[in-house]
C-alpha cells in the first residue's frame, strides 16, 4: 500500500493518533481537525501541537512516535507491504520535538526511513532516538 498526499483522501491509513495532552491538530487533504485518540493518518498530514501539549502515535507497522510543545510535524511518505517488499517512511520535523521509536519498517529495511529537519537529515540504523528543532 502507497500512501502518498495526492491519494490521501482515499487511503487506508497510515496508523492513528494514540494520547493527546493539550491541544494539538491534524491537517489533511486541507482540512485541519482537533487531533484525539483515534484520528487516522495518512501520508501527507500535517500534526501540530499546541505550546503546552504532546501527541502520540503509532503507525500500522508497530512504528510510535511521539510529539512535544510546539511541534509541526509532515508524515511525507507511508509504504508498508511487507510481502513485497515495499516499504517507507519518510517525514519532515519543522519545529519542537520528536521521540522514535522503530516499527517493522525500520527493522526489516533501515535505509527505508528517513526524516528531514530544517538543517539536515536523519536516517534511521538504530531503534529510537530524539530530535529537537529549535529556533
Amino acid at each position: 500500500m502507497l500512501v502518498t498526499a495526492v491519494g490521501a483522501a482515499f487511503a487506508q491509513p497510515a496508523g492513528y493518533v494514540k494520547n493527546v495532552t493539550g491541544e494539538a491538530s491534524v491537517t489533511s487533504a486541507g482540512k485541519t481537525v482537533k487531533a484525539q485518540p483515534g484520528t487516522p493518518l495518512v501520508a501527507g498530514d500535517v500534526i501540530k501541537t499546541g505550546a503546552a501539549s504532546s501527541l502520540g502515535l503509532t503507525l500500522k507497522d508497530n512504528t510510535l512516535m511521539s510529539f512535544g510543545p510546539s511541534t509541526e510535524f509532515s508524515l511525507d511518505d507511508y509504504l508498508f507491504a511487507p510481502a513485497k517488499g515495499d516499504l517507507k517512511l519518510g517525514g519532515k520535523i519543522a519545529s519542537g520535538t520528536m521521540h522514535y521509536v522503530s516499527g517493522a519498517i525500520a527493522h526489516l529495511k533501515p535505509e527505508a526511513v528517513e526524516f528531514k529537519t530544517p538543517t539536515g537529515l536523519i536516517g534511521v540504523r538504530g531503534t529510537r532516538f530524539v530530535v529537537v528543532v529549535e529556533e
